[in-house]
């Protein structure tokens, strides 16, 4: 088989052929499967009359023929329509053939237009055709890249192709007669833009940023750039290729890093990455595409920056083979020295943050060393106290390390341990009692001077001759007394437990025990004495008061005892009334209801109601047993049917009787009587005191004289004028306002009037002077008040008044008056009579 087609209609030689000069045909069939359609047409293989290599291939069905070429058909090329028939002979066809796609190398430098290709319908012999095309590049946008001539058919480009924008077009051919009829199926036109190397590579990014451990072997992946190009990738022009131009710096070699010219990856080609020297690396890189051709690609850089990332490939190490330090006993949490250490890999790592360790000389764990977060040293901190007495130094030896571990291949070094040597210094310890709370017991009641115990202390510092001394430092009831050099402990007082200074059986007191070191030092300690009870409290007979009725075998008295002691020294009791008075046995007895619990009640028949002191004798059960008589207050009075005393009997029994009763009642009332009768004659007495006269006439009343006068014109004759002339000049109109805060000191400030006392209609004679008094205080609380601002009055006559002169008005309303008498009310009025006195003789 020398020919084959492909499934698009592609025809192709299986095998190098030598095509003779007369034609060559074969059939090419196409069929439908599932409608079982067939199509057949005959190929013709023509040698092309051309210098290029270009095979015209024609197809012929009947009389027409079609010319197949994939390359960019001559000027004079023509793509008929094709027709196709099958086994049943001619029908209209429901496929096309596919034209073969026509391809245009962009970026063309014209002559534009320029002619593609020539379409045209063997039907233009017959009748006038005018063809058209339509798509995207022809009447859709971009518009008007592709033109047709409509009458010949010849296809044009009117502007240069750009790849990058469309790669390819896909357009209709249309034919049609002169009358817009169709005369032909519309026909697919390919026309694919041919790639030219008009485009850079592109890196994604300018700058990369990459790491790799230092140490890292040769082939250690570091990093991927990426560089595109916009032209087309199946073509040399758009296949990039990479290279290192540059490395910066160039140690340890100058060539630590090689890319993969395909992908891009930058691995490391050498040995020797060491973070400690060389931190970071600058790598340029270079895209070029045609596959990397430098003298036709274009080419693009861009710039990788490797940082080489630290591992723990440095065992820390200390400064110095040995440390020192001191601290005092009995100190904790206290840095004792301080060990440096020195770490070459990235600070605040965990590649370079320090754990230290103490591996010997530490049995007790009285030392940690802990990190400095930010110098990294080692603090050796007491974290158990010491002793001096029994440690005087340590020899510790400390290993540091690091919290991540060690590379693979790296060792400890010798210098990563160190020696530390710690002093103890003495330091003057306050003595302490050995049983601190001591508890000792003894029976209470024990007499002054009875030595109960020695409450020692012991002084740690047993390298130091001092002498400790002995004192009380809490002894609530001041039972005790301690010895001051030995500590013994030995009673002052008796021992009571039934004490309000004992709890629960125990009475507590503090010691001080302190040396005579330099500073001094004390402690303190506790002891504890338990107090055995004895038999040393009699009963107490309870309750201390009752009643009963006057007549037995109604109710009776239940009585008891209490104890201050504790068993076995408290119950049970005996209870039993006394020989002497012989009254006592003969009015009363006692019946025995329990250990605790007896009853007293009346022997006799009937007693009289009173009070009466019932002797008692209670006896506990301690050894030898205590016994006390006790009084208990009885009172007996008469009962109702329930056995309670009436009110009657309550106040007979507590000794009063009828004649007492009714006296104190008789009392009462003449007590009331007499408050009712004062009452009524204080009410009496003011009623009359109201209703007497003055003892002068009301007209000879030298109050209304005052008053008038002070109101300028109080004379009978003055009547008529306006005095509101006088009182208040500044309500004329035609007298101008003096500014606000400005007073004259010759005229009356006009304000409110002083609220002097209003005298009664009916004065009594003897309220005169309390009226004046009443007035004078009234006075004195008013800063308007005369007689500062009467003078003023008097001096102000005002502007245009029809009422004359003042000195007029004091002449016709004083008359012949006279005012001496003023001069005995003291000095304000003494002003006023002087004033008017005055007046007369000018």
């Amino acid at each position: 088989v020398d020919f084959k087609v492909g499934a698009d209609g592609t025809v192709f030689a299986t095998r190098e052929l030598q095509v003779p000069s007369e034609q060559v045909a074969f059939t090419v069939t196409a069929w439908d499967s599932q409608t079982a359609e067939r199509w057949d047409a005959v190929v013709r293989l023509l040698v092309a009359q051309t210098s290029s290599s270009h095979s015209g291939h024609k197809a012929q069905k009947g009389k027409k023929t079609v010319a197949l070429d994939p390359s960019p058909p001559p000027k004079d090329t023509l793509l008929p329509w094709p027709q196709h028939q099958n086994s049943n002979g001619l029908r209209r066809r429901k496929r096309d053939w596919v034209i073969p796609p026509i391809n245009v190398p962009e970026n063309s430098r014209g002559p534009f237009p320029q002619q593609l290709v020539r379409i045209r319908s063997d039907k233009d012999n017959d009748i006038p055709i005018r063809y058209s095309i339509t798509g995207v590049g022809a009447d859709q946008p971009p518009m008007e890249v592709f033109s047709i001539d409509s009458m010949s058919g010849r296809m044009y480009v009117t502007r240069p192709m750009d790849r990058e924008e469309h790669a390819s077009y896909h357009l209709r051919a249309h034919a049609v007669d002169m009358n817009g009829n169709k005369v032909e199926n519309p026909i697919d036109l390919y026309i694919y833009v041919i790639d030219m190397n008009d485009n850079r590579p592109e890196f994604i990014n300018q700058v990369y940023n990459g790491s790799v451990d230092e140490g890292s072997k040769p082939g250690t992946y570091v990093m991927t750039v990426t560089a595109n190009d916009a032209d087309d990738s199946t073509t040399a022009n758009g296949m990039v290729r990479y290279r290192i131009l540059t490395q910066t710096p160039q140690s340890p070699s100058q060539n630590m890093f090689t890319i993969n010219s395909e992908t891009g990856d930058i691995v490391t080609v050498a040995a020797g990455l060491d973070r400690e020297k060389v931190q970071q690396y600058t790598v340029i890189v270079q895209a070029t595409d045609m596959e990397g051709n430098l003298n036709y690609g274009l080419s693009n850089t861009a710039t990788a920056i490797i940082t080489v990332t630290d591992v723990n490939d440095n065992p820390p190490e200390f400064t110095t083979s040995t440390f020192a330090g001191e601290v005092p006993e009995n100190r904790v949490e206290t840095v004792v020295a301080n060990l440096t250490v020195m770490d070459r890999d990235q600070p605040h790592s965990p590649n370079w943050n320090a754990v230290y360790r103490i591996i010997s000389g530490d049995p007790s764990g009285h030392f940690s060393v802990r990190t400095d977060p930010v110098t990294n040293e080692g603090m050796v901190t007491v974290v158990k106290a010491v002793d001096y007495e029994l440690n005087r130094a340590f020899m510790l030896t400390v290993m540091v390390s690091n919290q991540a571990p060690l590379a693979s291949g790296i060792q400890m070094s010798f210098q990563s341990t160190a020696g530390v040597t710690i002093s103890i210094m003495d330091i003057n310890e306050a003595p302490f009692f050995p049983s601190n709370h001591k508890l000792i017991r003894l029976e209470e009641g024990m007499p002054p001077g009875t030595v109960l115990t020695t409450f020692s202390a012991v002084d740690p510092d047993r390298f130091m001759q001092q002498a400790v001394r002995y004192s009380k430092l809490s002894d609530p009831a001041n039972w005790l007394h301690v010895n001051t050099t030995n500590g013994q402990i030995t009673t002052a007082a008796v021992l009571d437990r039934e004490s309000l200074y004992t709890k629960n059986n125990v009475y507590e007191a503090t010691f001080l025990a302190a040396d005579n070191g330099i500073p001094p030092a004390s402690g303190t300690g506790t002891l504890q004495i338990y107090l055995i009870d004895i038999n040393d409290n009699a009963p107490e007979l309870l309750p201390k008061e009752a009643q009963i009725c006057e007549k037995p075998n109604l109710n009776a008295i239940n009585i008891t005892a209490a104890d201050a002691d504790v068993d076995p020294n408290i119950g049970p009791y005996v209870f039993e009334l006394p020989f002497v008075p012989a009254a006592v046995r003969k009015n009363w007895t006692i019946t025995r209801l329990n250990g605790d619990y007896a009853q007293l009640s009346l022997r006799i028949l009937y007693l009289e109601a009173g009070v009466y002191d019932v002797p008692i004798i209670v006896t506990d059960s301690g050894n030898p047993p205590l016994s006390n008589m006790s009084i208990i207050k009885v009172k007996v009075c008469p009962c109702d049917d329930n056995g309670d005393c009436t009110t009657i009997g309550a106040v007979a029994a507590a000794g009063l009787g009828t004649g007492a009763i009714v006296a104190i009642l008789i009392c009462i009332l003449i007590l009331l009587t007499m408050v009712l009768l004062f009452v009524v004659w204080m009410k009496r007495r003011e009623k009359e005191r109201h209703t007497k006269q003055l003892l002068i006439d009301p007209e000879d009343d030298v109050r209304d004289n005052i008053l008038k006068y002070d109101e300028e014109g109080g004379g009978e004759e003055d009547q008529d004028y306006d005095l509101s002339q006088l009182q208040q000049p500044e309500a004329m109109g035609h007298v101008p306002s003096k500014a606000p805060g400005v007073r004259r000191v010759d005229e009356r400030p006009v304000g409110a009037e002083p609220q002097y006392p209003v005298r009664p209609v009916v004065p009594h004679p003897g309220d005169i002077g309390e009226f004046i008094n009443e007035g004078l205080r009234a006075a004195d609380n008013d800063p308007t008040a005369p007689p500062y601002d009467s003078l003023l009055v008097f001096d102000y006559e005002g502007s245009g008044s029809t009422a004359g002169s003042v000195s007029s008005l004091n002449s016709s309303s004083s008359g012949d008056q006279d005012y001496d008498y003023l001069n005995d009310w003291g000095p304000r009025f003494k002003k006023l009579a002087d004033m008017y006195g005055g007046g007369e003789e000018d």
